[in-house]
């Protein structure tokens, strides 16, 4: 087993703290480590921070919380592995190397993925092959806003946000040196990966470094056939070109003091991993990102707080085919953003925000489908609250301006495809009214109203060429009108003590929803023996559009007598539909229930749980349905303390039953190719000092 240290979890949250990421298998949950935090560190009170911007404690909008050990046991390789089955979670699948999570059946660039609150700029909404740069490993919190959040991160999180936060620029003082190293080995994939961080301090000056490594082999399935364009394959327990390897390190630091930090990091990122759809095409990734953040709280005057945020991404990944470069995609943008918080203005107290974003996109190579091209997006927010009796009301308005330019065809193209420059802009508003009531003891009443507007992205309006990802021939339309929407959710909550429980439901209504729609005809690309190779036709295309769903999750405690054991459950259905031809929108998951119950006593946690995925038989044209399955998912930690210093040491089983799923919210061309995981067992150790 490698180790390697991570961040100490001085500020990771109770077990209490982990209902909301149950997901109907038995994870290991450990008691709170706030009591092995030294004395001399100073540490900020732990709030939800994607959404929140005034830091309240009871939020409107819907939002999940992974830290501590829930986000220990549910690690994956992945985000969208990770953060798969919480409540109106599930994640898109091309094979386990490259997926995003999906969010009330909404993904690409209508889910905003953050690392610390800033853009993660990169190619992964381009294309489904491709990777999210960024590791859970080195993750140690993740916040998932379900529902629309365009109002503070633009039209791009139309759908919610996934929020990372990490601690590489530290936030509070520190004082003295700790950290921690966390090693895992096995599963599925044949994992051995590790993670490595400490942190350094006198109080005021405070230095972070972290680093990991992961390295995973060809993908273990239950035994199936695999069908690839239209051919049948052997059977395997397989999933070819699916290893991978990846590793990454950071340097962080920042001048600290009771009301606030300033500070920088610099970290890489690289991954080298096969392409399931390809067998012998692998990506080979690699992301340089600079961070600056600062925050001053406890002013005086008309301001009192400033909270800002720089980063510069440089991210590019190659394409092999083999020894040879295939295709060379390239990102580099900036972003920033300032929330000054102002003084209160009668009952009112708000936030009013600038943000600004901007990157160049490239592509060169035999699969570019788009043509070279830069966007801007510059945005002005203001979000105000009003304390009530027994709740609260809150509002915020978003202006936005951004433009997406096309550099066309290079002059020495020998087959033109992109015509000449150019360039589009858009003025887009987002707008929200939502309140909060508390209606009984123990009882809470949430709702949000809110209009949305996206611009389309540079694919949507200049894509020209055959996607190898989708199997298909992808046109943009540069005359695209801007995506809007109008969106209500609604959720009634209750808390008594160890017991919980909260249902919800919400709707999104589009006046124009882009989707990439089949148009009946077919393009001919030559291949190697001279036969043209036919491709389907798709083009985005505006449409009017209609989604809902409902949430539920639940906890009840079945004993506490120096032990406890928790019931707990989850269930989610979404239904989306094109309203222009009733037909269904794509990639879909079904309807999902999650039982699990969770064992505690002293230091030793165990956790069983059986998630069922019902058939999904509502599919568009293109597709076939994705039959139900039903996973039985165990694990078990224990914590232990070794002098001045604790760890955890865990053991997890995935599908125990070997069990053949595939995942509905994957595009065709792959779900044939890349079942999910088949029975896997992990161990893991994580030691803090």
């Amino acid at each position: 087993m490698k180790l390697a240290f991570s961040r100490r979890a001085t500020r990771l949250p109770s077990v209490a703290a982990c209902a909301t990421c149950v997901s109907l298998a038995v994870q290991a949950q450990t008691a709170p480590a706030d009591a092995a935090a030294p004395a001399a560190a100073t540490r900020l009170p732990e709030v939800v921070v994607t959404g929140n911007p005034l830091g309240a404690s009871d939020l409107v909008a819907p939002v999940t919380t992974l830290s501590g050990p829930a986000l220990l046991l549910r690690r994956g390789s992945t985000l969208g592995d990770t953060l798969d089955r919480l409540p109106g979670v599930s994640s898109s699948w091309f094979g386990p190397n490259a997926n995003r999570p999906v969010i009330r059946g909404l993904d690409g660039d209508r889910v905003r993925v953050l690392n610390n609150s800033g853009a993660a700029l990169d190619a992964s909404s381009l294309s489904f092959d491709h990777a999210v740069p960024i590791d859970p490993l080195v993750v140690e919190r993740v916040e998932v806003l379900r529902g629309p959040a365009a109002l503070l991160y633009g039209g791009s999180a139309t759908g919610g946000v996934v929020n990372t936060i990490d601690n590489r620029i530290p936030r509070a003082p520190v004082t003295g040196v700790s950290g921690s190293a966390e090693g895992r080995v096995g599963g599925a994939e044949r994992e051995r990966a590790g993670s490595a961080l400490v942190e350094a301090g006198n109080g005021q000056l405070a230095l972070h470094v972290d680093a990991f490594h992961r390295d995973t082999e060809d993908l273990r399935v239950p035994r199936f056939t695999p069908r690839a364009g239209g051919e049948t394959r052997s059977p395997t327990r397989r999933v070819a070109n699916s290893a991978s390897q990846a590793k990454g390190a950071a340097l962080g630091g920042a001048y600290t003091w009771e009301d606030g930090h300033l500070g920088a990091s610099v970290d890489r990122y690289e991954n080298d991993y096969g392409v399931v759809v390809e067998p012998d095409v692998r990506i080979r990734m690699r992301r340089d990102r600079y961070a600056l953040a600062g925050e001053w709280r406890g002013l005086e005057g008309p301001l009192r707080s400033v909270k800002a945020q720089f980063s510069h991404t440089d991210y590019g990944h190659d394409e092999m085919e083999g020894a040879e470069l295939g295709t060379r995609f390239s990102t580099r943008g900036n972003d920033g953003r300032i929330e000054l918080a102002h003084a209160p203005l009668g009952p009112l107290h708000g936030v009013v925000g600038l943000q600004f974003e901007q990157s160049r996109f490239s592509a060169l190579g035999e699969e570019a489908f788009v043509p070279g091209t830069r966007s801007r997006q510059r945005a002005v927010f203001v979000v105000e609250e009003l304390p009530l009796a027994r709740g609260k009301l809150s509002a915020g308005l978003r202006l936005e301006r951004a433009s997406v330019a096309s550099d066309g065809d290079a002059a020495e193209a020998e087959e033109p495809r992109f015509g000449g420059p150019a360039e589009r802009s858009f003025s887009l508003r987002s707008g929200s009214l939502g309140g909060l009531l508390d209606v009984a003891a123990g009882w809470q009443l949430s709702s949000s109203l809110s209009y949305t507007e996206r611009a389309p992205t540079f694919y949507e309006l200049f894509a020209e060429g055959v996607h190898v990802a989708t199997a298909a021939y992808e046109r943009g339309d540069a005359a695209q009108r801007k995506e809007r929407g109008s969106h209500l959710d609604v959720a009634l909550a209750w808390k008594q003590g160890p017991h919980s429980a909260k249902i919800g439901a919400w709707g999104s209504r589009f006046a124009n929803f882009i989707a990439l729609q089949a148009t009946g005809e077919t393009f001919g690309e030559p291949g190697e023996d001279g036969e043209a190779t036919e491709f389907p036709v798709y083009a985005f295309q505006g449409v009017k559009a209609r989604l809902w769903g409902v949430e539920a999750e639940g906890r009840r405690r079945l004993l506490d007598a120096g032990q406890t054991l928790d019931l707990e459950g989850r269930f989610d259905w979404v239904r989306a539909s094109n309203a222009d031809t009733g037909e269904p929108l794509p990639r879909i998951a079904p309807a999902r229930l999650t039982v699990g119950l969770a064992y505690a006593r002293a230091g030793w946690t165990a956790r069983a749980e059986v998630a069922h995925s019902a058939r999904q038989s509502r599919v568009s044209d293109d597709d076939i349905a994705t039959d139900s399955h039903t996973l039985l998912n165990l694990s078990a930690s224990y914590r232990f303390k070794a002098g001045p210093s604790d760890g955890t040491v865990f053991v997890r089983l995935d599908n125990a039953t070997d069990e053949l799923a595939y995942n509905a919210a994957s595009i065709r061309t792959v779900r044939e190719l890349a079942p999910l995981p088949g029975r896997g067992l992990k161990l893991g150790l994580r030691l803090n000092f």
